[in-house]
């Protein structure tokens, strides 16, 4: 429980923006995403001083496990979760990026209302299936590289 949460909660917050950010080229968009890296650090830190604390609990729920820091302020740290991770998505200059952005967000939304108690379970499950995904496109992409596109009309109307 204590690395899969460690993973989750304290890991990934950082290391999806970071993520995000090294694909891009230097620009805006990368320095855009400065924001988004640091916001994500905070959520690592807050979150494990959270988990140190304790106590940290794990209980089996309907299709999910439901995770507990004692966090007061779970709302707030969740938002901020996803600001951090999808965000950075949101202002990538490479089109599938930013479709992949959109859907998580989607998906974030879809999951909150199937069960908020659940949430980080259900989240990491999606993360999961979003892993395979990447995983078998770098694999059968053949070498080739997105290229990054901007929202002007003719990007929208033209596929890159």
């Amino acid at each position: 429980m204590w690395i899969y949460l460690l993973f989750a909660f304290v890991v990934l917050p950082t290391y999806v923006p970071v993520a995000v950010w090294a694909l891009e080229p230097p620009g805006r968009r990368r320095t855009a995403m400065l924001p988004f890296i640091a916001l994500g650090a905070i959520v690592s830190v807050v979150l494990l001083a959270t988990m140190v604390h304790g106590p940290v609990t794990a209980a089996l729920g309907n299709y999910h496990v439901s995770y507990g820091t004692g966090l007061h302020a779970g709302f707030g740290i969740v938002v901020a979760y996803m600001v951090a991770t999808c965000g950075s998505l949101l202002f990538s200059g490479f089109r599938i990026v930013l479709i992949f952005g959109l859907v998580n967000l989607v998906a974030v939304a879809v999951l909150a209302h199937l069960a908020i108690t659940g949430f980080a379970s259900l989240w990491c499950a999606w993360a999961a299936i979003t892993s395979g995904a990447i995983a078998a496109h770098v694999r059968f992409s053949q070498g080739s590289t997105p290229r990054p596109w901007s929202w002007s009309r003719r990007s929208l109307r033209h596929s890159t």
